[in-house]
């Protein structure tokens, strides 16, 4: 029994030792420490959410084309969905006011996609603000909309292209399913792609730009076979508000 306490006694005196050691390296290493905390704390952009309940973000990114988003509206009108989320360039928008005025009207979410479709990594700070500035004033003056939600041309990002996004008030937007629809492999794969890739809390991303030529055709089936997965529409908006965030810093 003696035996037993002594290593009871040399076992704790270790770990006050351990602790004490820790405690006085942290204070030693200051700037270490700051550094971990500000990383745990950095910016980071949203892929998904972390929900059980099955509810799906549709994402349609719009920077150049008439033919694709009006049969885009009406696929989703004629399906019944009521709820997603638009991400419009700049100069899109000015270029074809009554279909972003209808996207509106129609009570989808609007987002911001940024002006010229240009990789942001690729450029300082103040570029990225410019940018982000003039898609805004563009889509605020033909929609009403001040866009909340931003997602940066082709996706490409980098933790300092989120800390400035983030900085100016947006919330940077990726997508955790991405259909590749602008690549047309075929309206199956598409299809297939999403509704075999989706998660509760999922975003998905396509694509309502005249780069899409098979989206149309594959609308219907997608949202048709998500609903007998059990799935509902919200906007991004919405999924925030409703569950716990899924991010990453890149």
């Amino acid at each position: 029994m003696r035996n037993w306490w002594k290593r009871v006694r040399t076992g704790a005196m270790a770990l006050v030792a351990a602790c004490v050691c820790a405690l006085s390296w942290m204070g030693a290493h200051p700037g270490l420490a700051r550094a971990a905390d500000a990383k745990a704390q950095a910016p980071k952009a949203i892929y998904k959410v972390d929900t059980k309940e099955k509810v799906v973000a549709l994402t349609f990114d719009i920077s150049w084309g008439h033919r694709t988003p009006e049969p885009v509206l009406e696929t989703l009108k004629k399906c019944g969905v009521t709820k997603a989320t638009f991400f419009l360039s700049g100069p899109w928008t000015m270029h074809h006011p009554e279909i972003a005025k209808k996207i509106k009207a129609m009570g989808y979410e609007i987002g911001s996609h940024g002006y010229l479709h240009k990789d942001y990594s690729n450029y300082p700070d103040s570029w990225i603000r410019e940018q982000a500035m003039l898609a805004d004033k563009a889509i605020q003056q033909v929609t009403g909309v001040k866009p909340k939600l931003f997602r940066t041309p082709n996706g490409d990002l980098n933790p300092r292209v989120i800390r400035c996004l983030t900085s100016m008030g947006y919330t940077v937007v990726q997508w955790n399913t991405d259909s590749l629809d602008w690549k047309n492999p075929g309206v199956d794969v598409i299809v297939n792609r999403v509704t075999k890739r989706v998660v509760p809390g999922d975003i998905v991303l396509m694509h309502a730009s005249d780069s899409s030529k098979q989206i149309v055709e594959a609308l219907p089936r997608i949202v048709e076979q998500l609903r007998q997965q059990g799935y509902r529409f919200v906007t991004v908006s919405e999924l925030l508000a409703g569950a716990q965030v899924q991010s990453k810093v890149q």
